[in-house]
Protein backbone atom coordinates (compact mmCIF):
# COMPACT_ATOMS: atom_id res chain seq x y z
CA UNK A 1 0.00 0.00 0.00
CA UNK A 2 1.26 3.62 -0.77
CA UNK A 3 2.13 6.16 1.83
CA UNK A 4 0.25 8.86 1.71
CA UNK A 5 2.23 12.23 0.82
CA UNK A 6 -0.11 14.72 1.75
CA UNK A 7 0.28 15.87 -1.91
CA UNK A 8 -2.60 14.82 -3.66
CA UNK A 9 -1.73 15.76 -7.29
CA UNK A 10 1.12 13.26 -7.11
CA UNK A 11 0.38 11.01 -4.01
CA UNK A 12 -0.81 7.31 -5.04
CA UNK A 13 -2.31 6.35 -1.67
CA UNK A 14 -6.21 5.59 -1.47
CA UNK A 15 -7.33 7.61 1.33
CA UNK A 16 -10.35 9.71 2.10
CA UNK A 17 -8.82 13.09 1.83
CA UNK A 18 -8.12 11.81 -1.87
CA UNK A 19 -12.11 12.29 -2.21
CA UNK A 20 -13.30 14.86 0.53
CA UNK A 21 -11.35 18.68 1.26
CA UNK A 22 -10.24 18.70 4.85
CA UNK A 23 -10.34 22.46 4.62
CA UNK A 24 -12.95 24.07 7.58
CA UNK A 25 -15.31 26.72 7.16
CA UNK A 26 -14.66 29.54 9.13
CA UNK A 27 -17.63 30.68 11.43
CA UNK A 28 -21.08 31.35 9.46
CA UNK A 29 -20.99 35.20 10.43
CA UNK A 30 -16.91 35.69 9.36
CA UNK A 31 -15.86 36.91 6.28
CA UNK A 32 -12.33 36.64 5.46
CA UNK A 33 -11.20 37.54 1.98
CA UNK A 34 -7.16 36.38 2.60
CA UNK A 35 -5.22 34.13 5.00
CA UNK A 36 -1.04 34.74 5.46
CA UNK A 37 0.72 32.21 7.70
CA UNK A 38 4.01 32.86 9.49
CA UNK A 39 6.15 30.09 9.64
CA UNK A 40 9.99 28.75 10.72
CA UNK A 41 11.66 25.42 10.72
CA UNK A 42 12.52 26.23 14.39
CA UNK A 43 11.62 28.67 17.36
CA UNK A 44 13.12 32.15 18.28
CA UNK A 45 13.46 33.34 15.11
CA UNK A 46 11.00 36.07 15.31
CA UNK A 47 7.90 34.77 13.60
CA UNK A 48 5.76 36.88 15.84
CA UNK A 49 7.47 40.19 15.60
CA UNK A 50 7.37 39.65 11.83
CA UNK A 51 3.31 38.67 11.95
CA UNK A 52 2.16 41.57 14.43
CA UNK A 53 4.63 44.44 11.88
CA UNK A 54 2.72 42.80 8.72
CA UNK A 55 -0.58 43.02 10.66
CA UNK A 56 0.52 46.72 11.64
CA UNK A 57 1.52 47.44 8.04
CA UNK A 58 -1.95 45.91 6.76
CA UNK A 59 -3.57 48.15 8.94
CA UNK A 60 -2.26 51.14 8.10
CA UNK A 61 -2.05 50.65 4.19
CA UNK A 62 -6.59 50.58 4.98
CA UNK A 63 -7.26 46.92 4.90
CA UNK A 64 -9.05 45.26 7.78
CA UNK A 65 -6.87 43.05 9.57
CA UNK A 66 -6.64 40.27 12.20
CA UNK A 67 -3.98 37.61 13.58
CA UNK A 68 -4.87 34.16 14.97
CA UNK A 69 -2.46 33.23 16.89
CA UNK A 70 -1.91 29.26 16.93
CA UNK A 71 1.16 29.23 18.76
CA UNK A 72 -1.19 27.69 21.49
CA UNK A 73 2.21 26.61 24.40
CA UNK A 74 3.99 29.99 23.40
CA UNK A 75 1.63 32.67 22.01
CA UNK A 76 3.02 36.73 22.39
CA UNK A 77 0.82 38.36 20.14
CA UNK A 78 -1.53 39.74 23.40
CA UNK A 79 1.79 41.08 24.96
CA UNK A 80 3.28 42.78 21.45
CA UNK A 81 -0.15 44.87 21.39
CA UNK A 82 -0.74 45.23 24.47
CA UNK A 83 -3.92 43.30 25.46
CA UNK A 84 -4.97 42.23 28.13
CA UNK A 85 -8.75 41.78 28.27
CA UNK A 86 -10.29 38.60 27.51
CA UNK A 87 -12.63 37.91 24.84
CA UNK A 88 -16.23 37.92 24.94
CA UNK A 89 -18.20 35.11 24.24
CA UNK A 90 -21.65 35.56 22.71
CA UNK A 91 -24.67 32.87 21.83
CA UNK A 92 -23.16 32.39 18.49
CA UNK A 93 -19.76 32.42 18.96
CA UNK A 94 -16.31 34.05 20.77
CA UNK A 95 -15.48 37.75 19.73
CA UNK A 96 -12.09 38.63 19.04
CA UNK A 97 -10.19 41.24 20.99
CA UNK A 98 -9.37 44.70 19.27
CA UNK A 99 -5.84 46.71 19.37
CA UNK A 100 -5.69 50.32 19.80
CA UNK A 101 -5.71 50.65 15.74
CA UNK A 102 -8.74 48.08 15.33
CA UNK A 103 -6.75 45.05 14.55
CA UNK A 104 -8.82 41.80 15.84
CA UNK A 105 -6.94 39.15 17.66
CA UNK A 106 -7.47 35.48 18.99
CA UNK A 107 -5.27 33.84 21.35
CA UNK A 108 -5.19 31.24 24.22
CA UNK A 109 -3.73 34.20 26.65
CA UNK A 110 -6.99 36.08 25.67
CA UNK A 111 -8.65 33.14 27.32
CA UNK A 112 -7.26 32.50 30.57
CA UNK A 113 -7.61 33.67 33.97
CA UNK A 114 -4.02 34.10 34.47
CA UNK A 115 -1.62 34.62 31.09
CA UNK A 116 1.13 33.17 33.01
CA UNK A 117 -0.67 29.70 33.14
CA UNK A 118 0.90 27.57 31.22
CA UNK A 119 -0.58 25.54 28.71
CA UNK A 120 0.35 21.81 29.12
CA UNK A 121 -1.91 20.38 26.79
CA UNK A 122 -1.55 17.44 24.28
CA UNK A 123 -0.95 17.94 20.61
CA UNK A 124 -4.45 16.67 19.21
CA UNK A 125 -6.10 19.24 22.34
CA UNK A 126 -4.03 22.48 21.10
CA UNK A 127 -4.66 21.30 17.45
CA UNK A 128 -8.60 21.27 18.18
CA UNK A 129 -8.11 24.84 19.79
CA UNK A 130 -6.61 26.31 16.29
CA UNK A 131 -9.61 24.82 14.85
CA UNK A 132 -11.99 26.48 17.06
CA UNK A 133 -10.01 29.65 16.68
CA UNK A 134 -11.02 29.35 13.07
CA UNK A 135 -14.84 27.84 13.28
CA UNK A 136 -15.72 29.49 16.42
CA UNK A 137 -14.63 32.94 16.58
CA UNK A 138 -16.45 35.51 15.34
CA UNK A 139 -14.35 37.53 12.78
CA UNK A 140 -15.59 40.38 10.86
CA UNK A 141 -14.90 41.58 7.34
CA UNK A 142 -11.10 40.74 7.02
CA UNK A 143 -9.44 41.96 4.36
CA UNK A 144 -6.02 40.38 5.91
CA UNK A 145 -6.02 37.62 8.40
CA UNK A 146 -2.28 37.09 9.59
CA UNK A 147 -1.92 33.69 11.45
CA UNK A 148 1.33 33.17 13.96
CA UNK A 149 2.19 29.35 14.00
CA UNK A 150 4.32 27.51 16.50
CA UNK A 151 7.95 26.43 14.84
CA UNK A 152 8.32 23.02 13.05
CA UNK A 153 6.31 20.76 11.24
CA UNK A 154 3.79 19.17 14.54
CA UNK A 155 0.50 18.83 14.95
CA UNK A 156 -0.34 22.26 14.91
CA UNK A 157 1.19 23.87 11.52
CA UNK A 158 0.02 20.27 10.22
CA UNK A 159 -3.55 21.43 11.54
CA UNK A 160 -3.61 24.82 9.95
CA UNK A 161 -1.93 24.08 6.88
CA UNK A 162 -5.20 21.27 6.38
CA UNK A 163 -7.93 22.64 7.73
CA UNK A 164 -7.63 26.77 7.05
CA UNK A 165 -7.51 28.02 3.16
CA UNK A 166 -4.00 29.75 3.54
CA UNK A 167 -3.37 32.18 0.28
CA UNK A 168 0.23 32.00 0.96
CA UNK A 169 3.12 31.58 3.62
CA UNK A 170 5.80 34.15 4.87
CA UNK A 171 9.23 31.57 5.89
CA UNK A 172 10.61 33.44 8.82
CA UNK A 173 14.50 33.12 9.41
CA UNK A 174 17.71 34.20 10.65
CA UNK A 175 21.47 34.61 9.60
CA UNK A 176 22.82 31.72 11.59
CA UNK A 177 24.37 28.69 10.07
CA UNK A 178 21.87 26.23 10.69
CA UNK A 179 19.38 28.23 8.53
CA UNK A 180 19.62 26.17 5.40
CA UNK A 181 17.64 23.85 7.92
CA UNK A 182 14.83 25.95 8.64
CA UNK A 183 14.31 26.92 4.84
CA UNK A 184 13.99 23.44 4.08
CA UNK A 185 11.84 22.80 6.01
CA UNK A 186 9.69 24.95 6.05
CA UNK A 187 9.60 24.79 2.05
CA UNK A 188 9.37 20.75 2.16
CA UNK A 189 6.32 21.07 4.08
CA UNK A 190 4.45 24.07 2.14
CA UNK A 191 5.26 21.56 -1.02
CA UNK A 192 3.84 18.80 0.04
CA UNK A 193 0.57 20.86 1.25
CA UNK A 194 0.32 22.49 -2.22
CA UNK A 195 1.05 25.95 0.01
CA UNK A 196 2.65 28.90 -2.04
CA UNK A 197 5.51 29.91 -0.13
CA UNK A 198 5.21 34.45 -0.61
CA UNK A 199 8.85 34.84 0.29
CA UNK A 200 11.76 34.47 2.81
CA UNK A 201 12.06 37.25 5.57
CA UNK A 202 15.19 37.35 7.21
CA UNK A 203 15.12 38.59 11.01
CA UNK A 204 17.72 39.61 12.91
CA UNK A 205 20.25 40.26 9.86
CA UNK A 206 22.75 43.30 11.57
CA UNK A 207 22.49 46.01 13.99
CA UNK A 208 23.68 49.27 13.04
CA UNK A 209 25.88 51.28 15.11
CA UNK A 210 24.72 54.11 17.18
CA UNK A 211 27.65 56.47 16.45
CA UNK A 212 28.54 55.72 12.34
CA UNK A 213 25.27 53.74 10.82
CA UNK A 214 27.50 51.09 10.27
CA UNK A 215 25.78 47.48 10.07
CA UNK A 216 27.30 44.86 12.29
CA UNK A 217 26.85 41.17 11.32
CA UNK A 218 26.62 39.53 14.91
CA UNK A 219 25.87 36.39 13.57
CA UNK A 220 28.14 36.59 10.74
CA UNK A 221 27.80 36.37 6.53
CA UNK A 222 24.42 35.84 6.11
CA UNK A 223 23.71 32.53 3.27
CA UNK A 224 20.60 33.71 2.87
CA UNK A 225 20.13 35.05 -0.65
CA UNK A 226 22.04 31.76 -2.29
CA UNK A 227 19.04 29.62 -0.37
CA UNK A 228 16.40 31.69 -1.64
CA UNK A 229 18.01 31.29 -5.14
CA UNK A 230 18.29 27.73 -4.78
CA UNK A 231 14.69 27.73 -3.94
CA UNK A 232 13.37 30.33 -6.32
CA UNK A 233 12.04 32.25 -3.59
CA UNK A 234 11.99 36.20 -2.67
CA UNK A 235 13.83 37.83 0.53
CA UNK A 236 10.93 39.91 0.97
CA UNK A 237 13.17 41.48 4.09
CA UNK A 238 15.94 41.29 6.21
CA UNK A 239 15.01 42.96 9.59
CA UNK A 240 17.87 44.20 11.71
CA UNK A 241 17.84 44.17 15.35
CA UNK A 242 16.48 47.19 16.76
CA UNK A 243 16.37 47.50 20.47
CA UNK A 244 13.45 50.88 19.81
CA UNK A 245 11.14 47.61 18.31
CA UNK A 246 12.24 45.34 21.31
CA UNK A 247 10.83 47.81 23.32
CA UNK A 248 7.71 48.89 21.83
CA UNK A 249 6.97 44.89 21.81
CA UNK A 250 8.22 44.60 25.85
CA UNK A 251 5.39 47.89 26.30
CA UNK A 252 3.07 46.36 24.16
CA UNK A 253 2.88 49.22 21.98
CA UNK A 254 4.11 47.75 18.68
CA UNK A 255 1.72 49.71 16.74
CA UNK A 256 3.87 52.77 17.28
CA UNK A 257 6.56 51.32 14.73
CA UNK A 258 7.58 53.76 12.18
CA UNK A 259 10.55 51.78 10.64
CA UNK A 260 10.88 50.94 6.74
CA UNK A 261 11.96 47.65 7.43
CA UNK A 262 9.22 45.72 5.69
CA UNK A 263 8.37 48.04 3.21
CA UNK A 264 9.44 45.65 0.53
CA UNK A 265 7.43 42.76 1.93
CA UNK A 266 4.24 44.98 2.12
CA UNK A 267 4.41 45.78 -1.56
CA UNK A 268 4.95 42.22 -1.95
CA UNK A 269 2.16 40.88 0.08
CA UNK A 270 -0.25 43.57 -0.59
CA UNK A 271 0.25 45.22 -3.74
Amino acid sequence: MSECTHNCSTCKADCSSRKESLIEEPHSMSKIKKVIGVVSGKGGVGKSLVTSLMAVYSQRNGFRTAILDADITGPSIPKAFGLTQKADAIEEGILPVKTNTGIEVMSVNLLLEDENQPVVWRGPVIAGVVKQFWQDVIWNDVDYMFVDMPPGTGDVPLTVFQSIPLDGIIVVTSPQDLVSMIVNKAVKMAEMMNVKILGIVENMSYVKCPCCDEEIKLYGESHIDEIAAEHGLKILAKLPIDPVVAKQVDNGAIELYNGNALDEAAKEIFG
